[in-house]
């Protein structure tokens, strides 16, 4: 080959690799377009439709409060059943698994009694999920106090006979207040039956809460087997100082009464619905909640919220026409708040399937405006996933969203074994513990544009998993 016809052989390629180029930005600059203008749809929808609000309502207002195994519970499994049905789904079903039913019983007591300064004093209280009864005339015992449950379990002979009372609170230091209730959190888990194990009467903890107020925070309390329960519960924040102001000033004795009882195993069932993909259905990408709520309120942020929110990515991805690629599956799961027993047994199933969940996506958080997505995947593929979400940056800053590291749900969580990825849906969470647990988590707590933004911003999301999958090529 002459000199001549080189050069010009040289020339060619690289006006074709050129050409190449600025047809690949052409097309990259198309794609950004698109999904911007589709984005912007999504939320154009989910911020004039709101329908996630409307069914919060409901399930928050006319169930109410629907702890796993009770026939609130079974109300909402056939509300959401009977909504996803009217989604146009592919196939909606109940998936079984098996949850123990606790059941409150009488309203809690707890009072200070006859304090030489002080005198009786009733204290805001609500029986942790798990706890025990008292006698039926109630109970009366000196309180002991510790800060932490290390402290508690170095003096186990102070304990015996005793009320133990878990003070310690919220680390109002921390910015993120998961990190707070993450801290704090111990002494409502573990401390109830750590004063069991010694030989205490009662065990009253305060409430997990970043405000001060007169509203006690229920929550559950693990009690190892061999175990008797005792009497377990919580005190408002208020109530948890004046005790600790009456420990402080003399010798306090506290009146504890709770009718609580194990009704034993119960049959339930996790809520499914699901859009088969055009192209590469084995491929599932999920997003979901839990159903289940504690006994008290209505459940509207725990986690009445994630449920609608999930349910809502069905409804927008129809409404706007969008056939999705991949499978996409819409699980509110049973019995989060005392068992997991959804949360395993979908993922025993999943397994047992051999199915592969390309991405999970929970929200339970709360239904405040959404701030992002935090992410979390098996150590051995979380490293191909990682640069892969910055080029949708551009996407979802204007939706002041953003991704990182670190994430995910307690009901996902088992599905970490299928290596693909798992994200929690990040919303403001600075009044989440105001309301967490509680008898006010009420619909009135949750604006409808902040839920609906939580709604448009799981959808945006399942939009860019489905169109692009999440490996570069």
């Amino acid at each position: 080959m002459s000199i001549f016809s080189l050069k010009t052989r040289l020339f060619s390629l690289k006006v074709m690799f050129f050409l190449c180029f600025i047809e690949f930005n052409a097309i990259q600059a198309q794609d950004v377009e698109t999904d911007a203008f589709f984005i912007k749809d999504i939320y154009d929808q989910a911020l004039t439709d709101q329908m996630s609000y409307r069914w919060l309502h409901y399930l928050s207002e006319n169930i109410g409060g629907r702890i796993a195994g009770s026939p609130q519970s079974m109300a909402a499994i056939e509300f959401t059943h009977q909504i996803l049905d009217t989604l146009n789904c592919d196939q909606v079903y109940n998936q079984p698994c098996k949850v123990n039913y606790w059941y409150r019983g009488a309203k809690e007591q707890v009072r200070i009694v006859n304090h030489s300064k002080l005198g009786s004093i009733d204290l805001k209280c609500l029986a942790l999920g798990g706890s025990g009864a008292s006698p039926t005339a109630g109970l009366v015992a000196e309180v002991i106090e510790f800060s932490s449950i290390e402290d508690a379990k170095k003096n186990p002979s102070l304990m015996k006979g005793k009320i133990v009372f878990f003070s310690r609170p919220f680390d109002q230091k921390f910015v993120k207040t998961f990190h707070a209730y993450g801290s704090a959190v111990d002494q409502r888990v573990q401390g109830p039956n750590i004063a069991a194990k010694a030989g205490a009467k009662a065990c009253i903890v305060r409430s997990m809460s970043s405000r001060t107020d007169d509203v006690p925070h229920t929550g559950g309390t693990l009690f190892d087997k061999e175990v008797s329960p005792i009497p377990a519960i919580a005190i408002s924040t208020k109530a948890a100082d004046q005790l600790k102001t009456a420990i402080a000033e003399g010798t306090t004795s506290i009146y504890v009464k709770t009718s609580c009882e194990n009704r034993g195993e119960k049959q339930s069932y996790s809520v499914i619905g699901e859009i088969k993909g055009s192209e590469k259905p084995e491929e599932i990408i999920l997003i979901g909640g839990h159903l289940d709520s504690w006994d008290v309120g209505g459940g509207a942020h725990d986690d009445g919220a994630g449920c609608v929110q999930s349910m809502e990515v069905i409804y927008l991805l129809q409404k706007l026409n969008y056939k999705p690629k991949r499978t996409i599956r819409c699980v509110l799961f049973q019995n989060e708040e005392n068992g997991l027993a959804g949360g395993k047994e979908y993922a025993r199933v999943s397994n047992e399937n051999k199915e592969f969940h390309l991405a999970a996506i929970e929200s339970d958080a709360g239904g405040f405006s959404p701030r992002g997505f935090g992410f979390d995947a098996d150590t051995s593929v979380i490293s191909k996933y990682i640069g892969f979400f910055k080029s949708w940056s551009e996407l979802l800053e204007p939706y002041d969203l953003r991704i990182w590291k670190g994430g995910g749900g307690a009901d996902i969580g088992p599905l970490k074994s299928q290596k693909g990825m798992l994200f929690g849906l990040s919303p403001d969470s600075q009044r989440y513990f105001d309301y967490h647990h509680t008898e006010i988590d009420r619909i009135e707590t949750v604006h409808p544009r902040e839920l609906a933004l939580g709604s448009a911003a799981m959808t945006s999301l399942v939009y860019l998993i489905d169109k692009y999958g999440l490996t570069t090529p």
